[in-house]
């Protein structure tokens, strides 16, 4: 069976998200979810009617947004995240975003054409705390290492 990379990040936000700490961080949302959709390799992402994924309910608490999306592989998704325009902006992430004790971030494979939700994304990340990286939630340092953890 074909295989997708889910992939799950969050953040606390420093402040609301329309206060001015974060307008520049909102007014490159749509910018950056292009590039992302544009990327090689990209499947999915959750959005909203408004085209991201900030007004969705998260489990985390309140003021905390998630970022979840599946890719064709590992690969493709460290492009994207490490060697394009994005990491311009995790540099700047201490400016809109509070820094988090545990993992904010979990990787898994599904079925080639499964969309996870919010719910299914919580519980990776939640495993992932709990368990540290497994097959059933890892890290990208496991997704680029490991035989294992491939499709």
């Amino acid at each position: 069976m074909a295989r997708e990379l889910a992939q799950l990040n969050i953040a606390r936000l420093r402040a609301p998200l329309d206060s001015p700490m974060l307008a520049d961080f909102v007014a490159n949302l749509d910018r950056i979810n292009a590039l992302a959709e544009a990327a090689p390799g990209f499947v999915w992402r959750l959005k909203d009617d408004a085209g991201n994924a900030t007004s969705f309910e998260s489990p985390f608490g309140e003021g905390v947004i998630v970022n979840l999306t599946v890719w064709r592989d590992a690969k493709s998704l460290h492009e994207f995240a490490f060697q394009s325009e994005h990491v311009q902006y995790m540099r700047r992430r201490r400016e809109w975003f509070e820094k988090l004790a545990e993992a904010y971030a979990a990787l898994w494979w599904v079925p080639e054409g499964h969309r996870p939700d919010v719910a299914e994304a919580s519980r990776r990340l939640d495993h992932l705390r709990r368990n540290g990286p497994t097959p059933e939630a890892f890290t990208f340092r496991e997704a680029l290492a490991s035989a294992t953890l491939s499709p």
